[in-house]
């Protein structure tokens, strides 16, 4: 997995605090220096004014400004299941890389069985991988073994169908149906500051599945280095909790 920042708002905490701003002045902020428009906000200089009034906002649960700064990440190399529980939050955009018109008909399955265009879950190949929903705890080798095993078989086998289905002239867009749901996918996806704060709440959380917390975890780190104060404030006080922060 691999996650990239594409695009993303310039300065966004200056438009989440003119936005804040706009709220509670006279004068309207479009027309002011934005030095002008923090004039009543604590702190020193214009960025501890900054953090003061994003602290502020999302402590009170003023998170309308935080729906005005956009950012756009690419995503490689996540499953479908990942795919599938991303693409249910509402108010996100997503391009998904296609499986109509992208098809595999050169991947080698001996790559797919060592790898490659599948996904490897944690627990086919580490015998201490407990997940939320498992019914047993820790394995020994033997059995992890077998489970890497049958689980490698399986979809080196899938894909082999799946080309020899394209090679008797089934529509890739058909032939995908035997793919395993672990089959890579590309993303591109679109969201705002607060949208992107609610989806950690809900996929950072300890009880999310491995890859998409993994995910938003790398989304959180670039984040981070977009908007520091904002995301600094959320992993401080916020992260781990359910903050309602859904629009």
């Amino acid at each position: 997995m691999e996650v990239t920042l594409l695009e993303a708002t310039p300065d966004p905490e200056r438009v989440v605090c003119s936005a804040a701003r706009n709220d509670y002045l006279t004068e309207f902020v479009g027309d002011i220096p934005f030095a002008e428009a923090m004039d009543g906000i604590e702190g020193e200089d214009i960025e501890e004014k900054k953090r003061t009034l994003i602290g502020h906002l999302l402590d009170h649960g003023h998170f309308g400004p935080f729906e005005h700064p956009q950012a756009t990440f690419a995503i490689e190399g996540v499953s479908r299941s990942c795919m599938a529980q991303i693409t249910r939050h509402r108010h996100v955009s997503f391009d998904i890389q296609s499986m109509r018109y992208v098809s595999f008909d050169d991947v080698d399955p001996d790559d797919v069985e060592d790898g490659t265009m599948v996904v490897t879950p944690p627990s086919a190949i580490d015998p201490d991988w407990i997940g939320r929903n498992q019914s047993s705890g820790a394995v020994d080798e033997e059995t992890v073994a077998e489970r890497e095993r049958v689980f490698r078989e399986s979809v080196r086998e899938s894909v082999e169908s799946y080309q020899e289905l394209l090679d008797l002239g089934m529509p890739p867009e058909d032939a995908r149906f035997v793919l395993p749901i672990g089959t890579e996918v590309n993303i591109v996806m679109s969201l705002n500051a607060r949208m992107l704060m609610h989806v950690a709440d809900m996929r950072a959380a300890a009880d999310s599945q491995w890859e998409i917390r993994e995910m938003t975890e790398d989304i959180l780190d670039l984040a981070a280095e977009w908007c520091p104060l904002t995301f600094e404030h959320y992993e401080k006080h916020m992260k781990g909790r359910k903050n309602r922060l859904a629009p």
